[in-house]
């Protein structure tokens, strides 16, 4: 899905736009196939009668998946569905909620810093949390689970160094000749 162009304004293009990295929906898928299969094995020990209390443990076992499946599997994936981190030449985007939306633009102008940190499971998963300094009232924000981080981080620094109008240099390529002298 796209950062819909109808949201920029004229001269901005889109960087990134990226959703949190799958690893968060490892758990909901996990918790789904384990209820499921919780679900049918309490269906399959129940009687085969039609008694009252059977059909109400059907019931029961029914509901209680339902709603296992509802919180713990289905909520996750709207919520990773709906979270998105944007960066365009002007401005870092993000949006998130499911019911209820949350946006954020911050004027690359404003970002003083950008910063990212990886756990092992992170590094393994190419994926890490972006940490944006900004000056504002917020002061920092966290972005979580950003698909490689590490270039994003570089490329959002880059962005910022053009903003403030100085000329970004990567490490590996040494200091800049002035041409003033």
């Amino acid at each position: 899905m796209r950062f819909p162009e109808k949201l920029l304004s004229e001269g901005e293009s889109v960087e990134f736009h990226l959703r949190t990295h799958a690893k968060a929906l490892i758990t909901p898928i996990v918790v789904l196939i384990v209820t499921g299969a919780a679900a049918g094995f309490g269906l399959g020990i129940l009687p085969d009668d039609d008694g009252t209390g059977v059909t109400v443990g059907r019931w029961v076992i029914i509901g209680a998946a339902v709603l296992v499946v509802l919180i713990w599997s289905l909520w996750p994936f709207l919520t990773w569905l709906t979270t998105t981190y944007t960066v365009t030449n002007v401005r870092l985007i993000t949006r998130t909620g499911v019911i209820s939306r949350t946006g954020r633009n911050i004027p690359l102008r404003r970002i003083n810093d950008a910063a990212f940190e990886q756990r092992l499971i992170d590094r393994i998963l190419r994926c890490g949390t972006l940490i944006v300094s900004a000056a504002s009232e917020e002061g920092q924000i966290k972005l979580y689970d950003v698909p490689r981080v590490h270039h994003v981080q570089l490329r959002l620094s880059e962005l910022v160094g053009e903003a403030h109008d100085e000329g970004w240099v990567r490490d590996d390529e040494g200091p800049e000749e002035n041409d003033d002298q």
